[in-house]
């Protein structure tokens, strides 16, 4: 079921976004060489709790999983997705994708970000562009009246077009009243198919993108998605609103 949030749920999901925003800059702020991964998801927890929200993603199960332990998401390098938060240091030259969940009110904001520490690579760097940039372009195609795979297909191209892999296997999703709703948002397809875009409908769009081949394995731990040859992944998110015939970003600060 597809939910079409009223203006009541939107003001709602806009302040959920806005923790989310807030807390992705301040960790953005904190990463450099010699923090743990651990120590950031404290720096989240504290701000997502003092802002009398929770994180959504602590205790989060899905079908065959335990409950996540992290109250983010903390996924390093060959780590697409998902990762656990513990004593992993970061060190120079490495990149890390930092996403995080809130739930206030009832409701659900979510938002990624992949960001370097210390000095990274060309090869790297280009990464990250082309898949933040390509968040950008998907998000341009959430129109009222255009079609659910106009985005998925934009991301695709953008992503192809540079010499990266998008990963299929994961997707993006509706999101508001749950933490996962659909529709299913895939980072690629073909433009001009999937359901039509509505007013009111909030998305979490989100690029998961590999400087190598597209596939994907599941670590050890039983959460975290590596990249099958071990090449470096980014991920970018955000979450939108349809509104006016456009989107909207409510993951902004």
């Amino acid at each position: 079921m597809i939910y079409i949030k009223t203006k009541k749920e939107i003001d709602l999901i806009r302040e959920s976004c806005k923790i989310v925003a807030e807390t992705l800059q301040l960790l953005k702020a904190n990463v450099k060489p010699g923090i743990t991964t651990f120590e950031l998801d404290k720096i989240a927890d504290n701000y997502i709790r003092s802002n009398n929200a929770k994180a959504a993603f602590k205790g989060y199960s899905q079908a065959g999983s335990f409950k996540f332990p992290g109250s983010i998401c903390t996924s390093v390098d060959d780590a697409v997705v998902h990762g656990i938060p513990g004593q992993k240091v970061l060190n120079n030259g490495e990149i890390i994708s930092l996403d995080v969940g809130v739930f206030k009110n009832g409701y659900y904001g979510d938002a990624a970000l992949t960001v370097p520490v210390g000095t990274i690579s060309e090869e790297k760097q280009k990464l990250l562009d082309v898949t933040e940039k390509s968040l950008y372009m998907g998000i341009e195609e959430a129109k009222e009246n255009n079609r659910l795979h106009d985005i998925s297909g934009t991301v695709q191209e953008y992503i192809e077009g540079n010499g990266f892999s998008v990963v299929r296997e994961l997707c993006g999703h509706g999101v508001g009243k749950y933490l996962h709703e659909e529709p299913s948002v895939p980072n690629f397809g073909k433009k001009g198919t999937g359901i039509k875009l509505r007013n009111g409908m909030t998305l979490a769009i989100e690029p998961m993108v590999n400087l190598g081949k597209s596939k994907v394995r599941m670590g050890d731990d039983g959460w975290t998605v590596l990249t099958a040859d071990g090449s470096p992944s980014a991920h970018f998110e955000h979450t939108i609103l349809i509104s006016n015939g456009k989107p909207e970003i409510l993951t902004v600060v």
